[in-house]
């Protein structure tokens, strides 16, 4: 990768980190891009070179929040198959990594739940797509699971792997809101549990 490809990488990573803290903490329609660039340490030309609107910018953090979510969940899944564990052990692996990721993303995160509830945007379709994303690494490990027999096989695979996803995140979130006192650890065996009670059927 070229000096000029990783300077823009870098620009766009500050864009998406004043982006999304701003907009999670006074709503999009409220963020003007002098205060996204203010925020990041640029010009505002600099946020038009790298994004036509506001809009556009919006969407793109869309897509990186969401496929480094998804790429840590399939991480999780890949080290739990490296080291011999099984499926219930990558979901649980893939829990503890969506953790990690909300504790390390907490304003992405509030924002793409909070953007999953609300219709007539103009970035629906998009947030359908990146949704998928993330869902689809944990319906490919679900799916793996009933066919080594080790995980029921009459569940419904898509609505399964949406409620687990669903549970990490509105879990996480209950628990920076209000039970921030807790640890990680905490948050993770108590998800952990539910997981081996219900999934795995044991």
């Amino acid at each position: 990768m070229d000096s000029s490809s990783t300077r823009r990488q870098a620009t766009r990573a500050k864009l998406y980190e004043a982006a999304v803290t701003l907009i999670a903490e006074q709503g999009f329609s409220a963020t003007t891009v002098d205060e996204i660039a203010e925020r990041a340490g640029v010009a505002k030309g600099t946020v038009y070179y790298n994004f036509k609107s506001k809009t556009e910018l919006f969407e793109e953090l869309l897509r990186h929040g969401v496929s480094l979510l998804a790429g840590s969940l399939r991480a999780a899944a890949e080290e739990t198959a490296e080291r011999g564990g099984n499926r219930i052990e990558a979901l649980d692996a893939m829990i503890r990594a969506g953790l990690v990721f909300i504790d390390r993303y907490p304003a992405f995160t509030q924002l793409y739940v909070a953007e999953l509830w609300r219709t007539g945007r103009a970035w629906n379709s998009t947030l359908l797509v990146v949704r998928q994303e993330a869902v689809a690494v944990v319906e490919n490990v679900l799916r793996d699971g009933v066919a080594a027999g080790e995980i029921d096989g009459g569940i419904d695979v898509p609505l399964t792997a949406s409620a687990l996803v669903g549970m990490v995140l509105v879990a996480a979130l209950d628990w920076q809101a209000f039970q921030s006192e807790r640890s990680l650890d905490d948050v993770h065996s108590a998800l952990s549990r539910l997981l081996h009670g219900r999934v795995s059927g044991c």
